[in-house]
């Protein structure tokens, strides 16, 4: 589903799929974190990858708000000192420091256009930035007829961004304000994985067809995973380096628009949440030069009504490892690795902007979700990350957006 879009009633057309309640009583946040969806709110596809989901308690959680007044927030960062930077999609860069918003934004930041889904979105640091200072940035470039997405590096001094150099651009302009990916994780060789959106939505086109084929056009970076290095450059090890029929840049393809990308260090693995149109958000665990089928196989269906396409899987192509039908339009994704909540160590968290939760879920060695349990926020979830300190932060996408910390109550 697309960010901005109403949730749509199941479409029983799909092949047939499990609807479960994700009930739990005894989980309260300080409103209604936990609270019972006695809905069929959220679907897994009955495929072997994707077994059926039960139900779990976690410990009694609470949400603390740490600050308020941010403009439809984006992502979130943290710098060595423990000060957050906080991306706001009209073009600032903030800072929360010990618990207030700093009134002045950072300076020298580039020209955002801000409409539609684009704006100013992930902000992240180089995994050595207390030796090197460098931040990136996803923004939209351009404007409404003719766009696309950028990444910048520049140095952080002091309250100004010093430096600031393109280093990645989108190799085809869009005329639409949709579907801009933009989320940023980092490998242990330092290089980043960029996810970049398919274009939009029908009736828009590139080249006389519908935009969102290009996400498997192996020459164009719409509707992909890239991968480069930290200055921009191609890695000598990119699974299509040595094709000449595709961008060397190109980690992965198939894709309509990643707005949850993590990877997990302990499994060395790298997960993605990704929005589908009328139902058919995915989460998927990501691979090297693996084609994930969009839009030749999707759970999907048009927002006109009908098919987009009657294949729900394909050989040579990545089943997902969740369909959430109705939609959830999912946000930021993270894995918990910290000791403030044991029992949540390993599990992945997937923030829902149209469901307005974060879901909980645990995977097996294989790689693979067993359990899911939804965690009621009651706004929009832009964006869930942990932070240095072991908690998990949620940031909620409101033009009075919230910094919440989730923690036992």
């Amino acid at each position: 589903m697309d960010e901005h879009s109403k949730p749509m009633p199941t479409i029983h057309r799909l092949r047939p799929i499990q609807q479960f309640c994700v009930a739990f009583s005894g989980i309260l946040f300080a409103g209604l974190v936990g609270a019972c969806d006695r809905t069929p709110a959220n679907s897994v596809s009955p495929s072997p990858a994707s077994p059926t989901m039960v139900a779990t308690r976690s410990p009694q959680i609470q949400q603390t708000k740490v600050v308020d007044g941010l403009e439809r927030p984006w992502s979130m960062a943290w710098l060595p000192d423990g000060t957050m930077l906080v991306t706001e999609k009209a073009g600032r860069l903030r800072r929360v420091r010990e618990g207030k918003l700093l009134p002045t934004a950072i300076a020298g930041l580039p020209t955002v256009m801000s409409s539609g889904q684009g704006g100013l979105m992930e902000v992240s640091l180089h995994p050595k930035f207390a030796q090197n200072q460098l931040i990136y940035l996803t923004y939209a470039y351009g404007r409404e007829t003719a766009n696309r997405t950028r990444l910048v590096r520049a140095k952080l001094d002091g309250n100004t961004l010093r430096n600031l150099k393109v280093i990645f651009e989108v190799s085809q302009e869009k005329s639409d304000v949709q579907h801009f990916g933009s989320r940023i994780a980092w490998l242990p060789d330092d290089t980043l994985l960029l996810a970049i959106g398919d274009g939009g939505n029908p009736p828009v086109e590139l080249a006389g067809e519908l935009i969102r084929k290009q996400a498997q056009n192996l020459r164009s970076h719409l509707g992909k995973i890239v991968r480069l290095r930290d200055d921009g450059s191609v890695p000598s090890d990119n699974p299509f380096v040595n094709d000449k029929d595709a961008d060397p840049r190109v980690w992965s393809y198939g894709h309509r628009n990643i707005q949850g990308l993590v990877y997990d260090p302990t499994r060395k693995q790298v997960w993605t949440t990704e929005h589908g149109a009328r139902g058919g958000d995915e989460l998927n665990l990501a691979e090297a030069g693996k084609n994930f089928g969009w839009p030749i196989v999707t759970h999907s269906q048009e927002y006109s009504g009908g098919e987009i396409s009657k294949e729900r899987s394909r050989p040579g192509m990545i089943d997902p490892k969740i369909v959430w039908t109705p939609s959830i339009a999912p946000s930021g994704l993270a894995v918990y690795t910290g000791d403030r909540i044991p029992a949540w160590n390993g599990h992945l968290f997937a923030g829902g902007l149209v469901s307005q939760d974060i879901r909980r879920m645990t995977i097996d060695a294989a790689g693979n979700v067993q359990e899911q349990e939804r965690i009621a926020i009651g706004q929009r979830v832009r964006d869930v990350r942990q932070g240095p300190d072991g908690w998990l932060y949620v940031l909620t996408d409101e033009s009075d957006g919230r910094l919440i910390r989730l923690e036992p109550s």
